[in-house]
């Protein structure tokens, strides 16, 4: 009994709730819990590795953060993973900041990421070579798209630092070599914060300008230092440039994207200056060569024209003894001629016998003209009187047809035809008191008035 007393006591210690205890439903909880976490926590910083990564057709990025012990629910709205420069996937590392948030309708909480970053020194190396596969599997890199350099340009633009010392290198090479190339120098920040946006109107400016090439690069740096030159924008820039493109950034070693999209890519400022400016020497041994081969050309022609003269000389024949070889061929001629003609006359005089013996005389013609003429005379009359006998008979049929069917004849019978303006009275509805009537008898016609209708 003590015991079970005991037990009864505990239980309803449990069951009841202190007097000032406030009693919450599920959605206040939630709504509690992600208050005071919002609240307290504010903005964390976190070092995890991407997980079930979701990309959401709504832009949204889904996925967790883990590490070896733990992990956690993770979302990345469109408006923020847009600005990311590298794809993230599951396995990667990264450091992201956000805020812890719940999700009310479920209870969970989950961290709502803001920006992203890879972890590790191949992070920039990361989305460096994703931008380049990228653009890549567009085509920007192929050789067939690529514009070819002038080899003598008489007006350079080069997108650089005003104040770096590619510049200075490029104006001592351009100055040594080529002092007759117009440059024009477009200023653009190539480092820090604002140098993509900077590269790219300074390049947009460049390719409005009236130049044969456009040389865009800087000196040496790290990877950090050359990372403007990586933008996608200012690749995309450079590959729709309808001027050829000379990228010269850093040193041989490095590479950027505007390497691979640019025309051509110099290892060095100093040795795109080289390539667009020829020294005075090699260009003066240049037209040397050519006036060389130019002398041996017109000294190889002059002996062939030579020769040539020399057979069309011997091929030569005297003008006079030409005319003398004309003129009796062409009495040959003549007298060949005269004979064919006399042989065609003879045979056509032969031709023109035998038709006159063939002939016929114009009498006899005219005498079976006549016969014929005669004869046709006689059928056609024949003809024509039997169409009129036949004409005529049928003409007395129709006529004897009439007369018996005639009007008149009734008359003649001692009948009469009664008339009213030329029309036959057949009824008393057709005539009325006082109108004039005709009326037709065999010898005459009486007219009439109408003193009575009955």
């Amino acid at each position: 009994m003590s015991q079970n007393l005991n037990l009864t006591d505990e239980t309803s210690a449990l069951g009841s709730k202190p007097r000032d205890s406030v009693v919450y439903n599920v959605e206040q909880l939630n709504s509690h819990i992600r208050q005071t976490l919002e609240g307290q926590l504010g903005v964390v910083w976190l070092q995890a590795e991407i997980s079930n990564f979701k990309p959401h057709s709504s832009g949204h990025f889904y996925f967790s953060l883990k590490d070896s012990r733990a992990q956690i629910s993770a979302i990345m709205f469109r408006g923020h993973n847009s600005k990311l420069r590298f794809k993230p996937h599951d396995g990667l590392e990264v450091i992201v900041r956000g805020r812890i948030t719940v999700y009310e309708p479920r209870g969970t909480y989950q961290i709502v990421c803001e920006s992203m970053e890879p972890v590790g020194a191949g992070a920039l190396q990361k989305q460096f070579e994703q931008l380049k596969e990228k653009l890549k599997l567009e085509g920007l890199f192929e050789a067939s798209r690529k514009k070819p350099i002038p080899h003598y340009p008489r007006h350079v633009a080069i997108v650089t630092s005003p104040t770096g010392a590619a510049i200075q290198d490029i104006l001592n090479i351009m100055s040594r070599r080529a002092r007759n190339v117009e440059l024009t120098i477009v200023p653009a920040l190539v480092q820090g914060a604002g140098a993509a946006t900077s590269l790219c109107e300074a390049f947009s400016k460049a390719s409005k300008l009236p130049v044969d090439v456009i040389i865009i690069g800087r000196g040496g740096g790290s990877m950090e230092d050359l990372w403007s030159f990586n933008d996608e924008k200012l690749a995309r820039l450079i590959a729709a440039a309808e001027l050829p493109v000379i990228s010269a950034v850093g040193h041989e070693v490095d590479f950027t994207i505007c390497d691979f999209v640019a025309d051509l890519r110099a290892p060095t400022p100093s040795a795109a200056a080289e390539l667009v400016a020829k020294s005075s020497t090699e260009i003066t041994q240049r037209l040397t060569q050519l006036d060389r081969l130019l002398n041996l050309g017109i000294q190889k022609l002059l002996k062939l024209k030579m020769h040539s003269l020399i057979l069309n000389n011997k091929r030569l024949v005297d003008p006079k003894k030409k005319l003398h070889d004309y003129a009796f061929r062409n009495d040959e001629l003549l007298t060949r001629l005269e004979q064919a003609i006399k042989v065609y006359i003879a045979h056509l005089s032969k031709d023109v016998q035998i038709l006159e013996k063939k002939l016929t005389s114009p009498k006899e013609v005219i005498q079976r003209l006549r016969e014929r003429i005669s004869r046709s005379q006689l059928i056609l009359n024949k003809s024509m009187q039997s169409r009129l006998d036949k004409l005529q008979y049928k003409l007395k049929n129709n006529m004897g047809m009439l007369d018996t069917l005639s009007p008149l004849n009734v008359v003649e019978r001692g009948f009469s035809i009664t008339t009213k303006n030329k029309k036959v009275i057949k009824s008393v509805k057709d005539v009325k008191k006082s109108d004039v009537i005709e009326v037709k008898v065999t010898d005459g016609i009486i007219e009439a008035e109408i003193i009575n209708i009955k």
